[in-house]
């Protein structure tokens, strides 16, 4: 007898906010991001600005997001920790993760 093993959910589609919603300054290594809708100030790094400028390009999945980010920087990275990341700015609202 074997065991079935269930497929893995697939990644979510994750999509920016509004650009009215995200108020960003950069403040020499960091950028400074204002939530209009819940009123809280996020102080983030790279690679979160870079995300965030990928995004705005439109909704992608991990994935997808990961080649946008290489045709743009030189990067060399796992996209389980682009996935992390996303799953953080999820948790934050900076950025919506919507299910296929």
């Amino acid at each position: 007898m074997s065991a079935v093993m269930p497929d893995a959910a697939p990644d979510p589609v994750y999509h920016a906010p509004p650009a009215a919603t995200l108020l960003r300054t950069p403040l020499d290594l960091l950028d400074a991001i204002y939530d209009r809708r819940s009123g809280l100030t996020h102080l983030v790094g790279e690679p979160v600005p870079a995300i965030l400028d990928a995004l705005a390009a439109g909704p992608a999945s991990a994935a997808d997001l990961m080649q946008r980010l290489a045709d743009d920087y030189a990067i060399e990275g796992e996209l389980a920790a682009l996935r992390a990341r996303l799953a953080e700015l999820a948790a934050l609202g900076l950025v919506d993760a919507r299910a296929l």
